[in-house]
């Protein structure tokens, strides 16, 4: 698989040779919503709390009599019927909403991503990419120089001038390949990659 190479000192286009058994698999489109799901899944705090009929703050007087007065029957104001009334089935704070993908799995889709980033053209090595200082307007002007809007910036190694001009880009996400997660790889319209990053992705998914 050839993969476009951007030359960052004259912006000039060359290629560059990638293995097609991660640049070259074929597209998995159920393998890739699993690998989506699950990632955003064990994202999950599953935290959220919600009281019980015992746990609300209610009163347990009848609230009218139980005959006579043309409404329906009422115990007591903590009825999951009633607004402010406890829960019937809440949650408890302790959910694991998890879900367990085989690392071969993981690594799987995440080579079915990257091979259809390729043959859509989304995907880009770049020999270095560095600037001088924290600057966003920096960053900004030399990726819209290179024709990017929306992207996702893989680089061998933490870059703190890249990560800090980029905090403040909101379509700019600068990560080390071993960061890299399916969620972003499918969200940024475009991944540009360093050359020493296309080396280390290759390790880690082979």
């Amino acid at each position: 698989m050839e993969l476009k190479l951007l030359n960052s000192s004259d912006q000039s286009a060359a290629k560059v040779e990638a293995p097609d058994t991660i640049f070259g698999r074929e597209y998995n489109e159920a393998l890739i919503h699993q690998v989506v799901v699950a990632f955003q899944a064990n994202a999950r705090g599953g935290n959220s709390k919600q009281k019980t009929r015992r746990e609300v703050a209610h009163s347990t007087k009848k609230p009218w009599r139980q005959k006579g007065t043309g409404r329906a029957r009422a115990g007591m104001t903590s009825s999951p019927l009633w607004r402010g009334g406890g829960r019937a089935f809440p949650n408890t704070g302790e959910e694991n909403f998890s879900h367990k993908v085989n690392k071969k799995m993981y690594r799987a889709g995440l080579c079915s991503i990257l091979s259809q980033l390729a043959r859509e053209g989304r995907l880009t090595v770049i020999d270095e990419l560095s600037i001088e200082a924290p600057k966003t307007k920096m960053l900004a002007d030399k990726l819209k120089a290179f024709g990017f809007g929306s992207v996702l910036v893989l680089t061998d190694n933490f870059d703190e001038n890249l990560y800090l001009a980029s905090r403040n880009l909101p379509n700019v996400l600068v990560l080390e390949p071993h960061q890299a997660d399916p969620v972003s790889l499918v969200y940024f319209k475009d991944v540009l990659v360093t050359r020493a990053a296309l080396g280390k992705i290759e390790e880690m998914l082979s």
